[in-house]
């Protein structure tokens, strides 16, 4: 099968620095910095506002060069655990976009690392299947919850907890309760799982497979913690039809299919 991407009519107009974004040719942030900068040329007129409208199949060049739309490419990774989900971090860490560029080199040699980014995130102590891709509207398509298609929005995780959660713990969860806010001020959240089983049970500790169709921030281990369990580890398996499957931690697969 081939992969399936929405497609912007080429009227529709969106601000120039999110058109130049669109293309893959940098980040909205490092183009609404060059149309400052005045470095970008909107059908041959400087352009300084980067919310000025343009349209798909506009003529923009940066400092002379023209930016062409790039082929759009999907890839999945499996994430190690303390690898974040940013481009760079002031603490030095190793980033899932370092992981990527490595990666890529060694199944593409000689070929330039792509302008990617990827889609949501994994909290640097969570593992497992992380999305990337240059198509934004697919990636937005992704990320938001579908009333009418809600099976092609559920992301599953196998949790590793200390402590054993019992029945009314699991049926709590997927009817739903109010979270402390992470940060103090912020309101308390409401949040719930699709399902949560139990598939491997220990002496000190236990196995849940929990399925989410929506993606609060670090939820599972905020409701867990609710609940008086601390999450030992947490691995992503699954978003909509996408599986890791026996993808090595640490290591990409071009995505050529779609759901």
């Amino acid at each position: 099968m081939h992969f399936k991407s929405n497609k912007t009519s080429a009227g529709k107009t969106h601000g120039v620095a999110r058109v130049i974004s669109k293309r893959g040719f940098c980040s909205r942030s490092k183009a609404e910095a060059l149309v400052r900068e005045g470095c970008v040329k909107l059908n041959g007129r400087p352009v300084h506002d980067p919310d000025a409208p343009a349209r798909e199949n506009d003529e923009i060049t940066v400092n002379g060069q023209k930016v062409e739309a790039n082929q759009k490419v999907y890839f999945m990774m499996n994430k190690p655990r303390g690898v974040v989900t940013t481009a760079s971090d002031e603490k030095g860490r190793a980033t899932v976009m370092d992981v990527f560029a490595e990666q890529f080199a060694k199944l593409f040699p000689g070929k330039s690392v792509p302008h990617i980014a990827p889609v949501g995130r994994l909290d640097a102590a969570s593992e497992g299947l992380l999305l990337f891709t240059n198509d934004t509207e697919w990636a937005n398509n992704i990320m938001e919850p579908r009333k009418d298609r809600p099976a092609e929005h559920l992301k599953i995780y196998r949790v590793q907890t200390a402590g054993k959660p019992s029945l009314e713990d699991l049926k709590k969860m997927e009817d739903g309760f109010t979270v402390p806010p992470r940060v103090f001020g912020e309101p308390e959240e409401f949040m719930h799982a699709v399902s949560v089983e139990m598939i491997q049970e220990g002496e000190k500790n236990c196995w849940l497979e929990v399925t989410l169709d929506e993606g609060k921030n670090r939820q599972i281990r905020r409701m867990l913690a609710h609940l008086g369990f601390e999450v030992q580890r947490l691995v992503r398996i699954q978003i909509d039809c996408f599986k890791l499957e026996n993808l090595k931690p640490g290591c990409i697969k071009q995505i050529t299919f779609s759901c």
